[in-house]
């Protein structure tokens, strides 16, 4: 008898003793010694099992914290390498010889006569509260907990509401492939998995065996809505249902877990299988998800058409946001050449179509104002429209609502790609999207009114104010790319100078005309002729006509190094390169915000940082190493100071994406600032190539690079304070040698990457603090006994490298 709470009842349930598991084979002998009083069996059978109470209740509660993370069940072999992740104490191996030890906080499945082959369940939490309060007292027999299993085991399979359906578990880490099987809204699509298929097919396999010799006994006796069967579906595969109505001896079936999703199942009531237990424990091969940014609108018609159109049997790279059991998450398209951010893409669908401007091929536009121009020639131009005036309307709308209301409750606290929020520009409000995000403080962002791009600090965006949400998002983008008609032909990339001219042509000037000549519709871009409001359709006074005739399309030759006749080295620095420093590609003027304002001071003044403070010879140090080459040759950085370091790095971002870009005196063994990939370093030129390439030193990583002259700038005062947190060192403990390829692997292993302590050795100074180094022994103490000393490790590992010589 199982007493069973349902709302403000309690019911009895009653179950017979059909099965004879292994875990309840002590009721069967205590049977046959009720019979026998003569048996040895009876007195142990009526005392408490003092082996089960020998365990304390905090082992079992650590274990069924273990359970609890595995709902679908856990394989008893992989407990004890679990438990001692978890708590750095090793688990009991005898207890895997005796399971019924842990019987009254899990349920033990057993699925084979080897006692260690069982799948552990952790029971409610209520059943295991009491059961560990009967541990601590020494009150429960062996066969009132069998009686209890089989009881628990009974009704899973009667009352299909007690189980817990084990979930679709998405890795922490690693890229991960998902394909989309169905959606109803967009907080509720229905995802797979990708890497799941083969352990899918392997159960479509068995369940096929099973039932095909097992169908008769195996149909379903009595059927209820939410209750999990197997059914016979096309193309004679067995399939894992959810019974979601039953209506004149059918059912209808939601299919969740098979890899071809059609449309619900529909079984006559006689075609319905019971579910094995064999067939539960592969996790459930779907799960529903949110798509980021779409939460609002998530029963719009439209936007679910289209995100439906976009995704269902698609696979896409996932970008998981939020972890819940609703995780929110961007898709994103990688099978072109272009990833495609499909939430951004599909929130498109929102636009008023009556809003969007199509600009016609020759037909004059008129006060058209250009709002950004592109190193590559590109353009943005506002045109006169409704789109426009409802985006003054509504902007202006929110500037009233702010003013008596505090912006901060608007903080954006989860930025991601594709998000659409407001930032304060030149005093008034703009919409932007992110494109990039580089730290936790410092993202880029795109101004979707005018085509500016430009970084920004997250705590400067806002959320769109729900009531104006829709209202905001259903403007499309008033800025249209363009380009100008007509240039000379092979242009190729625009030289620095045509890009300047263009760009104090254009932006100086308060408004256009402009006339189409032709659309790109698989670029976005329209080729057009512009003219000043004076030279109105004067073909030969055009924007066009005067940068075509203007001398600007010669390139320069490359930066080169030359040898002074004293042997030092001087450089040239060609116009066309001094031209290259001096354009923004379209970042953000520093004027637009307050945030803007650069450093104390753009004019060095402190030649070089204060060195970094090392510690003495036989000192512990934590430190983390940022490169590894070999024993000889490898870098640390002090690991307190490395959020010192990400704060620098971060300010970087911000100041040198917003600052205008100056002309650049390059010399060697110089401090600047270069931009590598999408972040900014501290570097110190190692030498000028002639090809426009400079060979930099990272200073605070270590790391040697080439960067292009166009990506370097005057390291600023404000960034020079920081001691240069690159230290170089050499592994003490070793004999010193030139390093086979094998022994650098083993150490790179070992050490790349990695948090670990360094006791310093010896310290051999130079002038230049970036030409310090240490001799140190390095120890891994990651593991909770043992502290591995890396020299030792080495050691050994070049004696196996000699003998397989």
């Amino acid at each position: 008898v199982e007493k069973v709470h349902r709302g403000d009842q309690m019911d009895g349930l009653l179950y017979p003793a059909k099965k004879i598991s292994p875990a309840a084979k002590s009721d069967t002998d205590q049977e046959k010694a009720s019979q026998n009083v003569t048996s040895s069996k009876v007195d142990s059978l009526l005392k408490p099992n003092v082996e089960t109470t020998s365990l304390s209740s905090d082992f079992k509660q650590k274990v069924v914290n273990i359970l609890l993370k595995y709902s679908s069940g856990l394989w008893a072999n992989a407990l004890p390498k679990l438990y001692q992740d978890a708590y750095q104490v090793k688990f009991p191996e005898d207890i895997l010889n005796n399971l019924e030890l842990l019987s009254d906080v899990c349920i033990v499945d057993y699925v084979s006569e080897v006692p260690r082959k069982a799948i552990l369940y952790a029971k409610p939490q209520r059943r295991i509260d009491e059961n560990l309060n009967v541990t601590e007292k020494v009150q429960r027999h062996d066969s009132v907990k069998a009686t209890f299993e089989q009881q628990y085991e009974d009704s899973k399979d009667q009352y299909p509401e007690n189980i817990t359906v084990p979930p679709l578990i998405i890795p922490s880490e690693g890229s991960v492939s998902v394909m989309v099987l169905e959606l109803k809204n967009t907080n509720e699509v229905l995802i797979r998995q990708v890497y799941y298929s083969c352990a899918q097919e392997q159960m479509e396999d068995d369940m096929k065996a099973y039932y095909s010799q097992n169908s008769t006994v195996s149909l379903a006796q009595s059927l209820s809505v939410g209750q999990l069967v197997a059914v016979h579906a096309e193309e004679d595969a067995w399939l894992r249902a959810r019974i979601i109505s039953l209506e004149d001896n059918r059912i209808k079936a939601s299919n969740y877990f098979f890899w071809h999703l059609e449309k619900d199942l529909k079984q006559s009531c006689n075609s319905v299988y019971k579910l094995q237990k064999q067939f539960k424990s592969l996790p459930f091969q779907a799960a529903k998800c949110k798509l980021a940014g779409l939460e609002v609108f998530c029963d719009d018609p439209v936007l679910v058409k289209t995100v439906e159109s976009q995704t269902c049997s698609k696979i896409f790279a996932v970008e998981i946001l939020e972890k819940s059991d609703i995780p929110l998450l961007v898709l994103y398209d990688t099978s072109g050449e272009d990833d495609i951010n499909i939430n951004a893409t599909c929130l498109k669908a929102l636009y008023d179509k009556s809003l969007e401007l199509h600009l016609q091929v020759d037909v004059l536009y008129t006060n058209v104002r250009v709002t950004s121009v592109f190193s590559d020639g590109s353009l943005y131009c506002q045109v006169p429209s409704k789109g426009l005036s409802k985006l003054s309307e509504v902007l202006q709308k929110l500037e009233d609502y702010f003013h008596y209301k505090q912006t901060s409750e608007f903080n954006v606290s989860l930025p991601f790609c594709g998000k659409i929020c407001l930032f304060p520009s030149k005093g008034k409000w703009a919409r932007v999207e992110i494109r990039i995000i580089h730290t936790r403080r410092a993202l880029d962002v795109q101004f979707m009114d005018t085509g500016t791009v430009g970084t920004v600090k997250v705590s400067e965006l806002r959320e769109i104010p729900p009531q104006f949400l829709r209202e905001v998002i259903a403007i499309p983008p008033q800025a249209i790319k363009c380009c100008l008609a007509d240039l000379p032909p092979n242009t190729g990339m625009w030289t620095p100078d045509a890009v300047l001219w263009l760009r104090d042509t254009v932006m100086n000037c308060p408004e256009f005309s402009m006339k189409v000549v032709k659309q790109d519709g698989s670029k976005g871009i329209a080729h057009v002729y512009l003219f000043a409001s004076e030279n109105f359709l004067d073909m030969d006074h055009s924007v066009n006509r005067q940068i075509k005739n203007a001398d600007l399309w010669k390139h320069q030759k490359d930066v080169f190094l030359s040898v002074t006749p004293s042997g030092t080295s001087s450089t040239k620095v060609t116009s066309d390169a001094v031209s290259a420093l001096r354009l923004t590609s379209g970042r953000l003027d520093k004027s637009f915000s307050d945030s803007a304002r650069e450093p104390s001071s753009a004019v060095s003044t402190i030649d070089m940082p204060p060195p970094l403070p090392l510690l003495k010879t036989g000192e512990l140090m934590d430190v983390y190493v940022s490169v590894a080459c070999h024993p000889g040759h490898f870098i640390v950085q002090p690991w307190k100071e490395l959020h010192n370091l990400e704060a620098l790095m971060e300010e970087m971002i911000l100041y040198y994406s917003r600052a205008e870009e100056k002309p650049v005196n390059i010399e060697k063994n110089k401090l600047y600032a270069a931009k590598i990939e999408n972040q900014w370093y501290r570097v110190i030129i190692k030498g000028i190539l002639s090809n426009g390439f400079l060979s930099v030193y990272e200073l605070d990583y270590g790391k040697h690079e080439f960067v292009s002259i166009e990506k370097v700038q005057p390291l600023v005062d404000t960034f020079r304070k920081l001691p240069f947190q690159a230290v170089t060192a050499q592994l003490a403990g070793v004999k010193s040698q030139q390093w086979s390829e094998e022994a650098s692997i083993v150490f790179r292993n070992l050490v790349e990457k990695k948090p670990l302590v360094a006791q310093i050795q010896a310290v051999n100074e130079s002038t230049n603090s970036w030409d310090r180094k240490i001799v140190t022994f390095l120890v891994d103490t990651s593991l909770p006994d043992t502290d591995i000393w890396i020299h030792d490790f080495v050691s050994q590992s070049l004696v196996e490298f000699s003998k397989d010589d």
